[in-house]
């Protein structure tokens, strides 16, 4: 599984003009991506790091702050677009694979006591966030 993090003061997403997810204040917002061979336990080692992860401010996490996620799906984070024009989506899981594991996902992340807000899986999402910092990581399970 793979995570693009970035450190927001506030993040909403929307959905044929409806807002589905939105955070306020210091959080993260959250693009998860699933490849073929990930599994129910990556998906939960993914919610433990994304809320022990230390890049609020003054070095805290989203546990030592209570602070919010929005966490959308996003298979594109598995393109590879190293030859040709065009990116090739091979190494994305289907939506059937992908869309349990983002599910376990914010299920752990809940279960751990964060509020989660999130997207709307296969949906065309309008993503709008205040990046602060700018700070964005990439993690890896």
């Amino acid at each position: 599984m793979r995570a693009v993090v970035q450190r927001v003061d506030g993040a909403s997403v929307v959905v044929a003009g409806e807002t589905v997810g939105e955070i306020k204040g210091e959080g993260l917002c959250v693009l998860v991506g699933v490849t073929h061979d990930d599994t129910p336990e990556k998906a939960a080692r993914l919610a433990g790091k994304l809320w022990s992860v230390r890049v609020l401010d003054d070095e805290k996490s989203c546990s030592d702050v209570n602070a919010p996620l929005l966490v959308i799906s996003q298979f594109t984070l598995y393109g590879d677009a190293r030859k040709g024009r065009r990116p090739t989506w091979n190494a994305a899981a289907p939506g059937p694979v992908a869309e349990p594991l983002v599910d376990e996902v914010v299920h752990r992340l809940r279960e751990l006591g964060a509020h989660v807000e999130t997207g709307r899986f296969g949906a065309d999402m309008r993503v709008s966030l205040t990046n602060h910092g700018p700070f964005t990581v990439l993690i890896e399970v």
